[in-house]
């Protein structure tokens, strides 16, 4: 069962091996009141401790797979569902610190029904989170 906030409160974590992380990952439910296409969703910015990282370089995985902003523009067949979470990774070798962060997103939504100088929608959210020792 997925929280209702917008970041999840499972799934803040590093990526990479112990030694030589990669960067992090944080789980997201979508923020939208139905599913959607993966090519509506427009990726996500991230900031925490007020280091940012846009969404330009940021990944998002979904079911097993990883797609960079660009791919995610070209699923048009994907579908990411009301009940499913996603996690996005962001590169930052060594990955965070143990410890309390303050996490922020922005992530976006486009809806193919409205004018195009419209059609983005931003959802922010922001929580603090832990990262636990390996």
């Amino acid at each position: 069962m997925l929280e209702h906030q917008l970041i999840q409160s499972t799934g803040f974590r590093n990526v990479g091996p112990a030694g030589a992380r990669e960067g992090f990952a944080l789980r997201l439910r979508l923020p939208n009141y139905h599913g959607t296409r993966l090519s509506l969703f427009d990726g996500v910015d991230v900031t925490v401790d007020g280091e940012f990282f846009p969404r330009e370089k940021n990944r998002f995985a979904i079911r097993d797979e990883l797609y960079t902003l660009e791919q995610l523009r070209a699923q048009t067949n994907a579908w990411w569902g009301l009940f499913e979470s996603g996690s996005v990774l962001v590169d930052k070798p060594g990955g965070l610190a143990p410890g309390v962060h303050k996490v922020e997103v922005i992530a976006r939504i486009r809806y193919s029904y409205f004018p195009p100088d419209v059609h983005v929608f931003p959802t922010r959210a922001e929580r603090y989170a832990t990262i636990v020792m390996p």
